[in-house]
């Protein structure tokens, strides 16, 4: 803080963008949901997925927040989880491997010479097959919480798919309430490749990617569709991400979810 002006970093995992915030010192006192909606808008602030915080930790090397772009705070966030790394470690917060905290557990990483890697929480809840009816068709949803809720949907051609629109339904489906889902949309490309469209609960919208979405699409098509050669490779409209894990009688752990971050620029804005 300086006056009453914030500064900021703006990053982006994979084409998942966030507005990075050093507040070891906790000296940022407002209502950081409005602060999340205001900064977020693509027209009227400076635009992003979220708002990532930095924040002390008693347990670990510090706490991330996130607050997604319609103001209401996530459990975690994978790509944003690889861009407080960097960030971290950029701030002197952190060296090339820490944990930090997160509403979803304590998450590992390591900083890389292309990006960040995060070690997951271990992934809990799966469930296959969930009927959900949407305008009278019928789809079979694939679940699981990989730190964060996610539906999974197998389709013959993402790039069809009406994802802002279907998604959407699909996210707010009495099947998934009270929390709601992300919802993604993926193609078995071969035994070491799948593609994945994203809706994004909190964001409201497709984005360009989603971390533990990526996740979720990998562990289920490990599950279910033989993508075997691991690690997978997962193609998403901002780039690619890589997912290694380890899966035996039905459980998935030692979840990795490596990929790029970029900075995009540094400023300042005023409150």
């Amino acid at each position: 803080m300086s006056g009453n002006c914030l500064s900021f970093v703006k990053m982006s995992g994979t084409g998942n963008d966030f507005i990075m915030i050093d507040n070891m010192n906790l000296g940022l006192k407002t209502d950081l949901s409005n602060l999340a909606l205001r900064l977020c808008h693509r027209r009227f602030g400076i635009g992003a997925d979220g708002i990532i915080l930095i924040e002390p930790s008693n347990e670990a090397d510090f706490t991330m927040r996130i607050f997604n772009s319609d103001g209401s705070e996530a459990e975690m966030c994978g790509n944003g989880s690889r861009c407080a790394a960097r960030f971290a470690a950029g701030q002197g917060i952190a060296g090339n491997r820490m944990k930090f905290k997160t509403l979803a557990g304590i998450i590992e990483a390591e900083l890389n010479r292309d990006g960040a890697a995060i070690k997951l929480t271990d992934p809990a809840g799966m469930k296959k097959d969930i009927p959900v009816t949407i305008k009278g068709m019928e789809y079979m949803v694939q679940f699981i919480n990989t730190g964060v809720p996610h539906a999974v949907l197998f389709m013959d051609d993402v790039e069809s798919v009406p994802v802002r629109i279907l998604g959407g339904m699909i996210r707010h489906h009495e099947a998934f309430r009270p929390a709601g889902t992300n919802v993604n949309f993926v193609q078995v490309v071969d035994k070491g490749t799948i593609r994945v469209r994203t809706y994004e609960r909190g964001v409201e919208d497709e984005t360009f990617a989603c971390g533990t979405g990526a996740t979720a699409s990998a562990l289920l098509s490990a599950a279910l569709k033989d993508v075997s050669d691991t690690p997978i490779k997962v193609v998403v409209p901002g780039g690619e991400l890589k997912i290694d894990f380890k899966y035996k009688d039905g459980s998935f752990t030692d979840v990795w979810l490596i990929g790029a971050v970029d900075v995009a620029f540094k400023g300042e804005v005023c409150l």
